[in-house]
This record gives structure tokens, C-alpha cells and sequence, in this order.
């Protein structure tokens, strides 16, 4: 019991760098909602339902943190601020996992049995991340600030974006990522990126249309290939056939 005391305090110290001593440790709420969880799934594994449920509402008021008793909680979990971090009943954290404020480790539907996820050793879970389902995420992934998870995802990844998408997969870049918790890439704005680049190298390519045609005398330039006597509704008409041009 004092070794896993210990360690929990300990883990503080090598994951947040503005701890600076054991009483200031003392004061983290995460750390208090993970023995009061302790507390709590004792309670339960026992067949103290309404015991254990009181003990956790009671952690919940105090430190903003809300673990189900039923949660089974690994060695050296380290909650940093904690507020608004939710853990279901049947989630399963592994060890050395971070959570950081505003977790969901959060079930869906209404379901009997395993409804939440379980959670691999090493794993980082970012600001306001979502990770839904009786999913499993594995060893040593990063889940991105906000990012929604309703898929499993294997060992190694990086996770972001709504719906959560593998941006960095066992050493290797999906997408050109940082495992950085506050430096992850945008899918989204990348894909954004990507359709300017393109229309821009479309608006290019008319352009030089245009200097070639006028170049081959046709002074209306585009407009020279439309049939004025085929307009639609829309103004817009169909392309003319291209004068003959005998060879030889």
C-alpha cells in the first residue's frame, strides 16, 4: 500500500514540472480522486454498491473528477488538473496512462457489459479527448487534444481529429505529425490546404488557356468556343465544334 502511495506521488514529479515538492504534490485533485477510487473500488469488488457509489460522488464533488467504482484503475495514472475527467464503469486503464482535463472514457448505448474502452500502458490522452465504446486503445499512443475515438486503435499511434484518425502508426508518418502533445498536425486544415493548392493550380492552367488561344487569333478567348445559338437558361452554352482545318 505505502509502495503504491509512493508511486503515485512520484509519478507527479515526472510528469508535471511545476511540482516542486511533496506537499505541493499532496494538493494535485488527481491524486485525490485516484485514492479515493481505491477507496472506492474496494467498496464495490465487495458488494457495497451504494457504499462505493457514495465514496465516488463524494470524490466527485470534492475534485471535479467522476471514476465509477466499477473502473479498474492500473499503477501510476496521472490525472493533470482533472477537471471534467469522466471514467465508466467498465473502463480499464493500464499503466503509466495520462489523462488530461476534460477526459471521456465514456461508453455508448445502453448495454450490459463492457461499454467503455480499455486503455493500454503508456498511454497519453489529451485535452477534451473523447474515447467512446468498448474500444481498446494500445501500448504507448497519443490521443490529440479534442479528438473524438470510436475505433480501436493499435499500439504506437497518434491519434486527432473528429473522428479521431492514425496520423503516426508503429514509427512510421501517416501524416507529417509530432508526438507533442500541444504540437499535433490538423487533418482538416490540411485537407483544406490541399483543395487551395489545387484550385490555384487550376485557375494557372486557364490562364495559360487563355494566352494560347488569344495567341491563335481567337480574340474572345474561351468565350470564342461557346455556340451563342445554344445557350441554356443559365446563360452558359455548349462548346462549339472547332473550325476544319484541311492538312496538307
Amino acid at each position: 500500500m505505502l509502495g503504491s502511495l509512493r508511486r503515485d506521488i512520484q509519478v507527479i514529479f515526472e510528469r508535471d514540472p511545476a511540482c516542486r515538492s511533496v506537499l505541493e504534490a499532496l494538493t494535485y485533485p488527481g491524486l485525490h480522486a485516484i485514492w479515493y477510487h481505491r477507496v472506492a473500488h474496494w467498496l464495490h469488488a465487495r458488494g457495497l454498491v451504494l457504499v462505493a457509489r457514495y465514496v465516488s460522488q463524494v470524490s466527485r464533488m470534492r475534485t471535479g473528477i467522476e471514476i465509477h467504482p466499477g473502473a479498474r484503475i492500473g499503477a501510476g495514472l496521472f490525472i493533470d488538473h482533472g477537471m471534467g475527467v469522466v471514467i465508466g464503469e467498465t473502463a480499464e486503464v493500464g499503466e503509466d496512462v495520462t489523462l488530461y482535463q476534460g477526459v471521456t472514457l465514456g461508453g455508448t448505448g445502453k448495454d450490459r457489459g463492457k461499454r467503455h474502452p480499455t486503455i493500454g500502458d503508456g498511454v497519453v490522452i489529451g485535452t477534451g479527448a473523447k474515447v467512446l465504446g468498448g474500444i481498446t486503445i494500445g501500448d504507448r499512443c497519443k490521443i490529440g487534444a479534442g479528438a473524438v475515438v470510436v475505433r480501436p486503435v493499435p499500439e504506437d499511434c497518434t491519434v486527432v481529429g473528429v473522428p479521431g484518425r492514425v496520423v503516426w502508426r508503429q514509427g512510421r508518418r501517416v501524416q507529417d505529425a509530432d508526438l507533442e502533445h500541444g504540437d499535433l498536425p490538423d487533418p482538416v486544415a490540411d485537407a483544406f490546404g490541399s483543395l487551395q493548392r489545387e484550385v490555384s493550380r487550376l485557375r494557372e492552367e486557364v490562364a495559360d488557356l487563355r494566352r494560347m488561344l488569344g495567341a491563335a487569333g481567337l480574340d474572345g478567348g474561351l468565350d470564342a468556343l461557346v455556340d451563342p445559338d445554344d445557350q441554356g437558361r443559365a446563360g452558359v452554352g455548349r462548346v462549339a465544334e472547332p473550325p476544319y482545318c484541311p492538312q496538307g
